[in-house]
């Protein structure tokens, strides 16, 4: 396949200024919508294919989201592309200024595996919003979906505006030999490194949606029953792979025992398994091999049953743990839960800053200074407080993270802003014209100057 070509043409529909119109964008969205409706079914096949994920997690975590980032954005393109009026200062009066926002042009989207569709399609929704061109790149290790997600794009789109490109190493390595106006990657922090060094080769800017190790705390005041139910929820949705998943607790030891009772109760009542629509794979033998050398028999405080055969690993619970633990030592990207113990929220605060920064950080705790404490003093890409993963519905709250974890953010309007270069411009008139700005400079003028500036 020729890249090159592929890009070009892109290039040259965006410069027909096709894509600046509004009708004409909003026009795309809802053909998305409706292709991506028309062929649920298929869609569904493919990553139940891929993950054994059951119609209702794909349709609550993949397509329900993108539906509604496609809803979202297209009620509000024509609010978010006014130009913007701003004050002017008076060195420049008479005259006005204004902020354009505009497209950045061809954009090169990087799907992730662990949710394919709704990672693929939301920041392609919002480059679309923006009036963009877009490639999109899904993951190849869920084949399935990615198979998918082209045979429908690819068949009802122009390819000088949307286009699927299919494969691995080999082809993501060589699109990124070309210049692109911006990518847009997720995944891992590895990856990220290379994406951002080839982008950097064109000067392309990049927004990176990475992971880390997202811990929650919890203090002993906490409605503990409550606590453990929805840290359970969004611990083993999706089985655990979730860039936003809470990856380890640490909890107050004077609750320690109790919260471990809680979880235990909370995993047992949700009764785990694929046959019930709340369960999937590990999506392929190597990540199944990586999470199975996490656990250590001797500190498994429940579950740690591994069906090499169907990757299958059950909700496994690991006490005793310490930040020097192999499961400490990198994103755990898997149903296993590292519980960890604290007496002082200081010594808490100090050990979680020991490793990079998280995508994401929750806080369980009724007492507000401890809950200030910590917002005020880790860094991380964002959150919830008495609650864990909802934040990344909100369509207000922009969603990436910091450091290690993430450059820039997107989501509704953030989505928008991320695709978009905001163009500054002064407008003035011709009938008057002050000449302290023209030589001869004179001390009078001076004196004016300051008087206006200062």
């Amino acid at each position: 396949m020729n890249y090159q070509e592929i890009i070009h043409k892109q290039k040259a529909f965006f410069n027909t200024n096709a894509t600046k119109d509004i009708s004409f964008r909003v026009k795309e969205l809802k053909r998305l919508k409706n292709i991506l409706k028309k062929n649920e079914e298929l869609l569904y096949k493919a990553i139940y294919s891929d993950f054994k994920k059951s119609k209702y997690e794909t349709y609550t975590t993949e397509l329900g989201i993108i539906y509604h980032e496609i809803d979202v954005a297209s009620a509000n393109i024509k609010k978010w592309s006014k130009r913007k009026s701003v004050s002017t200062g008076l060195a420049n009066l008479p005259g006005r200024s204004y902020i354009i926002p505009e497209p950045f042009g061809t954009i090169l989207v990087m799907g992730a595996w662990n949710y394919p569709y709704q990672l693929s399609f939301a920041p392609a929704i919002a480059a679309i919003a923006a009036g963009c061109t877009v490639i999109l790149k899904p993951s190849e290790i869920p084949s399935h979906s990615s198979a998918i997600m082209a045979k429908i794009i690819n068949e009802n789109f122009n390819p000088d505006f949307f286009k699927v490109i299919e494969g691995g190493v080999e082809e993501t390595t060589e699109l990124l030999k070309n210049k692109f106006d911006k990518i847009f990657f997720t995944g891992s922090t590895h990856v990220g490194r290379i994406v951002y060094q080839a982008a950097a080769k064109h000067l392309t800017p990049v927004t990176l949606e990475l992971g880390g190790k997202s811990p929650a705390i919890i203090t002993k005041d906490v409605t503990i029953d409550m606590t453990a139910k929805r840290l359970v929820w969004a611990k083993f949705l999706n089985t655990g792979q979730t860039c936003i998943a809470p990856d380890y607790v640490m909890v107050e030891s004077a609750i320690h025992d109790e919260f471990l009772s809680a979880i235990k109760k909370h995993i047992e009542s949700a009764d785990y398994k694929i046959e019930n629509q709340n369960y999937t794979q590990i999506i392929n033998q190597k990540n199944f091999e990586r999470l199975q050398g996490f656990i250590e028999i001797d500190k498994v405080f429940f579950g740690g049953d591994c069906d090499a055969e169907n990757r299958i690993i059950s909700p496994t619970v690991m006490k005793d743990i310490s930040f020097s633990d192999k499961v400490m030592q990198e994103e755990i990207f898997g149903p296993i839960l590292p519980v960890l113990s604290f007496d002082n929220i200081d010594n808490a605060i100090a050990d979680i800053k020991t490793l990079s920064k998280p995508l994401s950080c929750y806080i369980f705790t009724k007492n507000k200074t401890i809950k200030n404490k910590i917002l005020n003093e880790i860094s991380f890409g964002g959150g919830a407080v008495n609650d864990a993963v909802m934040h990344f519905m909100e369509e207000n709250l922009p969603f990436g993270g910091v450091g290690n974890s993430g450059i820039g953010n997107y989501h509704g309007k953030a989505g928008f802003e991320t695709f978009s270069h905001y163009k500054s411009i002064l407008q003035k008139t011709f009938w008057i014209e002050l000449n302290l700005k023209y030589s001869p400079y004179t001390s009078s003028k001076l004196k004016w100057l300051k008087r206006l500036i200062e």
